[in-house]
């Protein structure tokens, strides 16, 4: 009975050491499943079954910006002349980001172009101010020919109306006298005085109404040419050989600011310089390794640092698990604490792996799929674009 009390610590270290193993076990399986190969697939998938039979995917990643890394590039053979930002900056859709050695060259054939537009308005506005004068003095001479006219033929008229009256008194008496006569109230002289005033006022009518119709035709043509002379001013106003000059100073100052353009490097979005390539004074590099084309060589990289993505390398045998909405899990040593997520975007098009993993027994040539990983909060890797970090892509339910 004495001895009883003396075996009772030996079995409370024992169970002690059995709950430490259990735990250490859990966490070394724990790690083992965050460091899977594609080889150990198969021996951690039941570990990895959840309740709703998905599994973890695990995957290198790196982080970018959304919408990826924009490669900003110039005419190969140029020369930077100033570069106006540096690493980090901030900057707006169509601000200046380089201008290139051409760029002097081109602002002053642009200045001159200008200047020669101006130059050929001016010469269009004293040329159509000319041109506006020479209606006027055409109006003034249709109204110069046509109101004397009018007026001869007012009066021309009323002589008309008035010889008109007179045939017709004429007629009247002619008639009367031709009665006495036929009764004897008068001799055959007077009625023969009668006749001829008849026919005088009939004369006397005819050329009145002849002159009436000379003045009308001759006023018509007269008011036709004035007219002309008016209209002939104005098509001078409307289209001369200034008004082309400065159709064609337009198209040349069109030619000369597209040329301009080409000088100025510009930021094609909203974003942040991520790094300069080319300081001034280099020239623009026929392709090569800085990443651009040949022909359009890459000067800057920027992009949109706001918001920020992970492209998680998912090996090919594990992509049929991952699906859009799926929750992930972003970790590195560059940052405290976890990052998290949601699947955005599975690619369509397998390649082989970008990131590669720091175990030297890792499988560097590996075939993958990308998968881009909207992050609920990028801030603390907004400055750390192409960060490798570590993905973890939960089963969804």
């Amino acid at each position: 009975m004495g001895d009883k009390p003396l075996l009772k610590p030996p079995g409370k270290w024992i169970v002690g050491g059995a709950i430490l193993v259990a735990l250490t076990t859990a966490a070394v399986g724990i790690a083992r499943v965050a460091q899977l190969q594609p080889g150990e697939e198969a021996s951690a998938e039941g570990q990895q079954a959840s309740e709703t039979g998905g599994r973890l995917v695990t995957a290198l990643g790196r982080v970018e910006p959304e919408g990826e890394i924009i490669k900003i590039g110039a005419p190969a053979g140029e020369r930077i002349l100033r570069m106006l930002v540096q690493d980090g900056q901030e900057v707006k859709q169509g601000q200046a980001i380089a201008y290139l050695e051409s760029y002097p060259e081109q602002l002053a054939e642009r200045d001159l172009a200008k200047s020669q537009l101006q130059e050929a308005k001016a010469l269009l506005a004293s040329e159509q101010q000319l041109g506006q004068v020479q209606v006027q003095e055409a109006q003034t001479r249709q109204a110069q020919v046509s109101q004397p006219k009018a007026e001869q033929m007012r009066a021309q008229a009323a002589t008309v109306e008035r010889l008109k009256a007179e045939l017709t008194l004429a007629q009247k008496d002619y008639q009367r006298f031709q009665y006495l006569q036929e009764r004897g109230a008068i001799s055959a002289k007077e009625l023969d005085d009668r006749a001829l005033a008849l026919r005088s006022r009939q004369e006397e009518l005819n050329n009145a109404a002849a002159t009436f119709a000379q003045l009308r035709q001759q006023l018509q043509t007269d008011f036709a040419n004035a007219t002309t002379q008016v209209d002939m001013a104005r098509a001078g106003t409307i289209k001369s050989q200034v008004q082309t000059q400065v159709a064609s100073r337009i198209r040349e100052l069109e030619v000369a600011n597209a040329r301009l353009a080409r000088t100025i490097i510009a930021a094609p979005q909203n974003g942040q310089i991520l790094k300069v390539l080319l300081r001034e004074g280099e020239a623009v590099p026929l392709g090569g390794s800085q990443g651009g084309s040949d022909g359009d060589p890459t000067i800057v990289e920027m992009g949109n640092t706001s918001r920020m993505v992970v492209v998680a390398e998912v090996y090919e045998t594990d992509i049929r698990h991952v699906k859009v909405g799926q929750s992930a899990m972003v970790t590195s040593p560059a940052f405290d604490g976890e990052l998290y997520g949601v699947v955005k975007q599975v690619g369509l098009r397998i390649g082989k792996n970008d990131v590669l993993d720091t175990d030297p027994a890792a499988n560097t040539d590996s075939r993958v799929i990308e998968v881009k990983i909207g992050l609920a909060n990028g801030s603390p890797v907004a400055q750390l674009t192409n960060l490798q970090v570590d993905v973890v892509i939960r089963p969804q339910g």
